[in-house]
């Protein structure tokens, strides 16, 4: 009997990898007025970024429901040794919740560890790669979940935000800091700090951002894995790949699109980078 792995779609991976891996991806609801679509099933990065543009009102995300998460359970819970669901930080969304209560209904069937991975998207993505790839291994639940937790300690992420504008819409920094950076025209570094995303700095440049991601990345010891993503600026993270390979192996650095759920928040033009520490010898 396998280990299932499942996640929401604010790790940003994308679908083929997902089921290549044997991930169970559970979307984020995002609304615009009166049309809810599910990250990454009814809506692509390409058309939710395109809508975003287009539309008057700002779009509003929401966490799955325990139901979702039921849904996707009970789907395993019959052939599982266990599920390890790995989700965005609770400091940030109620996904976790959600799961949580899901897992609770229905733990007689199976084991269900809901893990609060305190990050999103490219550091979402690793840890639960990570996971996927022990499973895939062979690995029984104990050790699956001994890895997960073990990636969890050694990732890191850093972002650069174009602007600061769709932050303030979505709630996620004060309007006063917002019309500040604006003003100044100045771009923010944003990070994770016990499971809160904070400001990291600020760049004046696209040049002077991609000299802080790349900092960040030589500043770690012994990487084991790096992921980009961003929004709707593929040339900027292919731009930030060539330059990471003189750090890393590029063509083991994927890129990834983010999706609707985080794009409500971030908006166009987020670069993000997430790395993995390997484990002390």
């Amino acid at each position: 009997m396998a280990v299932k792995i499942v996640t929401d779609s604010t790790a940003d991976i994308p679908p083929g990898l997902a089921a290549e891996l044997g991930i169970a991806v559970v979307p984020i609801y995002v609304r615009f007025r009166d049309r809810a679509y599910r990250d990454g099933v009814d809506i692509t990065p390409d058309e939710f970024f395109r809508l975003l543009a287009e539309s008057p009102h700002h779009p509003a995300s929401s966490q799955p429901t325990p139901e979702d998460f039921e849904n996707a359970y009970a789907a395993f819970c019959d052939d599982a040794e266990g599920i390890v669901s790995i989700h965005i930080s609770s400091k940030i969304s109620g996904t976790c919740n959600a799961a949580a209560i899901a897992a609770a209904n229905l733990h007689p069937r199976c084991p269900i560890e809901v893990i609060d991975s305190g990050l999103n998207s490219a550091g979402l993505a690793i840890v639960v790669m990570e996971a996927a790839r022990a499973a895939q291994a062979g690995s029984d639940y104990t050790a699956v979940l001994e890895r997960t937790r073990a990636a969890l300690r050694r990732t890191d992420m850093l972002g650069m935000f174009s602007t600061m504008k769709y932050l303030v819409r979505g709630g996620r920094v004060s309007r006063a800091i917002g019309m500040v950076a604006a003003i100044i025209n100045v771009m923010p570094l944003l990070t994770f700090r016990e499971g809160q995303i904070v400001r990291a700095g600020m760049v004046r440049s696209l040049s002077a951002g991609l000299d802080r991601l790349c900092s960040f990345v030589a500043d770690k010891r012994d990487l084991a894995e790096v992921v980009i993503v961003h929004s709707a600026v593929s040339d900027r993270a292919e731009t930030l790949r060539e330059r990471l390979g003189g750090l890393f192996p590029k063509e083991q650095i994927p890129v990834f699109e983010m999706g609707a759920g985080l794009g409500v928040h971030g908006g166009p033009g987020v670069l993000l980078v997430g790395t993995r520490e390997r484990a002390a010898p």
